[in-house]
């Protein structure tokens, strides 16, 4: 872990959500800096199974109490499979951003895209002072 709490081995983009990927499935969900910021969500929007998303396409809408935004997706796919449980328990997302408060599975459609995610080191520097 990073001083800010950023995994080693994920991916990120500037829109704070992190990537794991496995094969060519990319699990998606809200980095830590962010989720402790907002401090607990309130509801979520989920994607659809079987929708398709291009990277930079909103992938779920999050709310807290006094704030509310969209997450962009780091990369194109098919969305196959959502997390339903935070339907009912969005401050999952909080308490465990990297685990159990996942966002969405995407089978991804172009892994170059990749290519324009950060690392850790990278990432630090994108989320440090904000």
């Amino acid at each position: 872990m990073s001083k800010n709490n950023l995994p080693q081995g994920l991916y990120y983009n500037k829109d704070y959500s992190w990537l794991k990927l496995d094969g060519d499935v990319a699990t998606l969900g809200v980095v830590g800096p962010a989720a402790e910021r907002v401090q607990e969500f309130v509801f979520i929007k989920l994607p659809k199974t079987g929708q398709s998303i291009k990277a930079g396409d909103t992938y779920a809408s999050v709310e807290a109490v006094k704030w509310s935004g969209h997450l962009s997706s780091p990369v194109s796919g098919e969305v196959v499979e959502v997390n339903e449980e935070l339907f009912d328990e969005p401050s999952t997302i909080n308490q465990d951003p990297y685990g159990e408060g996942w966002i969405a599975k995407i089978k991804m459609s172009n892994k170059k895209e990749l290519e324009n995610l950060a690392g850790t080191d990278e990432a630090e520097k994108w989320y440090g002072d904000k």
